[in-house]
């Protein structure tokens, strides 16, 4: 339980506590001193070096740092991570807080550490907690492991708006992850052009939610841009079966069909979307017209 504060506050924080171990602190996660109006590059490249990824704060600072601003946006900050094949999930709350340092993984965290009509921006990244000491503990500007009482935290970090950020590798679910949450999180692979990183996400998340269809949607449409069309129709026959009143799902099949020039097959993918209907009827018809088109081309003249 963690102590240290009072009121509503200490019960709110306590109450998140409750069932985390007392202490948790990642001694593996790496640390950048921030230059000036550099926190964002640095926490970034925090981030990403544990992730795996090979970064430092002034080679991430040309991607994140808006030199009009003198500080990193958030939107930057989850542009840069997807760029580098990274799964930039957002997170908030004591609770999430709490569990994923205690699973290992550090959170970049927004604070305010100036006043409301006068604030001054900071990226910190959580590595760990000591729940009897009542403090949490930051990598933060120039300083490592820094403790700070969770009722000062507490404060700069609502002025945020309780704004947390995990940087993961596709392979590597967060510990509060939520199916919606984490796929949109995926999509945003998807997004940045990160196709390989985006199947690795997709895969993922169906060890954790099999009947996700935007999760097996996504892993086809991945393989599909990536070139891996016999991957892209396992995935798209995988959600048919699944889900046989998607009419989606035999829409794209009938795409990846169609690509390797199995045209029956490919037709009847189609005409099944098309029977199913539902609100993207339109595009279900008109992919069965280019295929129907497609074949009409092709038969030889007698």
């Amino acid at each position: 339980m963690l102590t240290g504060c009072g009121g509503a506050l200490h019960r709110q924080w306590a109450q998140a506590g409750a069932d985390m171990p007392a202490r948790c602190q990642l001694d593996s996660a790496p640390f950048y001193p921030q230059k000036t109006f550099q926190c964002g590059p640095a926490a970034l490249a925090m981030a990403l070096t544990w992730s795996g990824i090979s970064a430092d704060p002034d080679t991430l600072a040309p991607e994140v740092f808006t030199a009009s601003r003198k500080g990193s946006l958030q939107s930057a900050m989850i542009g840069s991570a997807r760029r580098h094949g990274r799964v930039a999930y957002p997170v908030s709350g004591p609770e999430t807080l709490l569990a994923e340092v205690c699973a290992a993984h550090p959170v970049i965290v927004l604070q305010n550490l100036g006043l409301s009509w006068y604030p001054v921006w900071h990226y910190a990244v959580l590595v760990g907690y000591d729940a009897h000491e009542g403090i949490v503990i930051l990598h933060s500007g120039v300083i490592p492991y820094k403790r700070v009482s969770v009722k000062v935290f507490e404060k700069t970090w609502a002025r945020s708006d309780h704004w947390g950020l995990l940087v993961l590798a596709p392979a590597r679910l967060p510990a509060t992850a939520t199916e919606d949450a984490y796929v949109s999180a995926v999509l945003g692979l998807e997004k940045a052009g990160q196709w390989q990183a985006a199947a690795e996400g997709y895969k993922n998340a169906l060890t954790r939610w099999p009947d996700s269809l935007a999760a097996h949607m996504g892993l086809g449409n991945s393989y599909d841009a990536l070139g891996d069309i016999g991957s892209a129709e396992a995935a798209f026959r995988v959600a048919t079966h699944r889900f046989p009143a998607q009419g989606s799902t035999f829409n794209n099949l009938a795409h990846v069909l169609w690509k390797q020039g199995k045209q029956q097959a490919a037709l009847d993918a189609a005409r099944r979307a098309v029977e199913l209907g539902g609100s993207l009827v339109n595009i279900y018809r008109k992919t069965l017209e280019e295929i129907q088109a497609g074949a009409d081309e092709e038969r030889p003249c007698r």
